[in-house]
């Protein structure tokens, strides 16, 4: 059994645990570029990021902004096109295909699209702005319009991944209870709200906990779209730590800034998966 573990276990101690440790050891220490010796600080990078208020009085907030929109909006899409998809229609396969085409586009691809058409020159949205009369928007130039453009081009991307998960979970809900519904005569809202939200409702925890904690480190539709601006107002906790360590190239700071944002990540799956035993238990 040893023996059968043993790759596994030394691949997740070199790539994982080596990593964090090493990552943790410069965050007690003065670790600059043009300072390489690596001097003991103790806890004065983590004081600083503490104190910091583009830390927990943006970057945080951000993130957990950006959380709570992108995962609700691409759950709500994402269902109503698996409610769809569950549907026999003709062209199905074709819908169906065309429905997963986002999961194809790599992130930084997606990213440079909405770029591309939210550009306040050249931008489509804006020609048709113009179009039906409307004036141009600057939209990366304010915060919430720059936040809606990371936000939607996140929903983009990500739906189709729940429109997937939650088909499978459709196609493997029993009959019988919908068999009795429409006997029953009941309409179309009472079924969903009263049979297949309830029965799915394991799924779509398991969905929306796997998300959040992937789009808690969100990086690259931020990077791309406005690099954390106009003026640091988008600036999400993975941006912060980035430009801390690799731009700023105070690797001590940097990463007091990502370990402090793992530890938020761990409190925020705990209670997500407390919310998912709780739900999977009322749904039983």
């Amino acid at each position: 059994m040893l023996a059968l573990i043993a790759p596994a276990a030394i691949t997740m101690a070199l790539f994982q645990v080596v990593p964090i440790v090493l990552g943790a050891n410069a965050s007690f220490r003065d670790w600059t570029l043009y300072d390489p010796k690596k001097t003991w600080v103790g806890l004065k990078h983590y004081i600083e990021v503490i104190t910091d208020p583009a830390f927990f009085g943006l970057a945080i907030p951000n993130t957990l902004l950006f959380l709570v929109l992108s995962v609700s909006l691409s759950l709500v899409c994402g269902l109503g096109l698996a409610l769809l998809l569950n549907r026999n229609f003709v062209g199905q396969s074709v819908v169906r295909t065309i429905v997963l085409l986002p999961l194809m586009v790599a992130p930084v691809i997606a990213s440079i699209m909405m770029r591309w058409m939210f550009n306040d020159q050249f931008g489509i949205v804006n020609v048709v702005l113009e179009g039906i009369g409307l004036p141009p928007v600057a939209w990366l130039a304010y915060r919430w319009t720059t936040m809606m453009v990371i936000v939607l081009a996140d929903v983009w991307l990500w739906t189709p991944w729940f429109a997937v998960l939650l088909l499978a979970g459709l196609q493997s809900l029993p009959k019988e209870p919908f068999e009795a519904a429409a006997i029953d005569a009941a309409g179309r809202w009472r079924v969903f709200r009263s049979l297949t939200l309830p029965m799915l409702r394991p799924v779509i925890v398991v969905c929306v906990v796997i998300r959040s904690i992937d789009a808690f480190r969100v990086f690259d539709q931020v990077w791309v779209i406005s690099g954390g601006g106009p003026a640091r107002t988008t600036e999400m906790f993975s941006i912060y730590a980035y430009v801390e360590a690799f731009q700023r190239m105070n690797f001590g700071k940097g990463s007091a800034a990502a370990l402090i944002g793992g530890v938020v990540i761990v409190i925020f799956g705990l209670v997500l998966y407390r919310l998912l035993n709780r739900a999977v238990e009322v749904s039983k």
